[in-house]
């Protein structure tokens, strides 16, 4: 059986460096194998590449569809948190990593004080990346309360960008440099239009009508709505290629895994597993 392809260099490298930075304390979930022969230790990158293969040996071979169904029984098993807690857990996942009081807004890229979270201008919330609307699941604890799709982001630029889908072009946003939107779209800055794709689509295989929430899907369009479909898949494909998982992101994937939810984004460790499933 073909085994699945281990993290590629930079993504291993990266990936090591953040599991240092999750406290030691932080393991609850995370699976574990028969220690080595003490001759043969593994190096942290060697033993962080065995963990992540171990945890979707289920999907070892498959492609397409059947990529897509297996994903979503190995990333289904999750703890889940409340909406009131994903305040705190935010302030973890999204630490700034030159300051370790602030967190860093996923659009507007800047640096903000952890204890401004709330609701008035220049506060930083909850951005839904997959917004709430789409699917109309609220803040149900599920897809309303997931913490890989949910971003610290300034006030105002959250409700900029509203429910609108994702798609090139539109007039500057104001606190949100290099992003820009129109009537139905919003572009985030290039430094996270991978991680935007990905957590859209983690969402799409996560959330497949069971759960008591809606199947949500992946299209090609703008104006979904209310629809639980998000777009545009095309050009979400070519901003997981143009900017691959970096060190914050990778680092927060696994502090998901290890404190939170113990679940893991499959599209942050196997970036290319999303053109073989779309």
């Amino acid at each position: 059986m073909k085994r699945i392809q281990r993290l590629t260099p930079w993504a291993a490298g990266l990936a090591a460096a953040a599991l240092f930075a999750v406290p030691a304390a932080a393991s609850a979930g995370q699976q574990r194998t028969a220690a080595p022969h003490p001759a043969a230790a593994a190096t942290p990158v060697d033993a962080y590449a065995s963990s992540v293969d171990a945890y979707y040996a289920a999907a070892e071979g498959k492609t397409g569809a059947a990529l897509k169904t297996a994903l979503h029984d190995i990333i289904k098993t999750q703890s889940k948190v409340s909406y009131d807690g994903v305040w705190n857990a935010l302030k973890v996942t999204d630490q700034d990593p030159a300051n370790s009081n602030n967190v860093i807004l996923v659009y507007s890229g800047r640096s903000q004080s952890k204890s401004t979270n709330g609701g008035g201008v220049n506060d930083w919330n909850r951005e839904h990346v997959w917004a709430k609307s789409h699917g109309d699941f609220g803040t149900a604890t599920g897809p309303g309360t997931d913490l890989h799709h949910l971003r610290p982001e300034d006030v105002t630029v959250n409700s900029t960008r509203g429910n609108k889908d994702f798609d090139k072009g539109g007039s500057p946003v104001a606190e949100a440099p290099g992003s820009f939107t129109d009537a139905d779209s919003f572009e985030p800055r290039d430094a996270v239009k991978g991680d935007v794709a990905r957590m859209l689509l983690y969402m799409a295989v996560r959330y497949d009508g069971g759960d008591g929430f809606a199947d949500l899907e992946m299209n090609d369009k703008v104006n979904n709505g209310s629809a639980p479909l998000f777009g545009k898949i095309s050009l979400l494909k070519q901003w997981n290629q143009m900017d691959p998982p970096d060190a914050f992101e990778q680092r927060r994937n696994q502090v998901i895994f290890d404190t939170y939810q113990h679940n893991r984004n499959p599209f942050i460790d196997h970036p290319e597993w999303v053109s073989s499933i779309w």
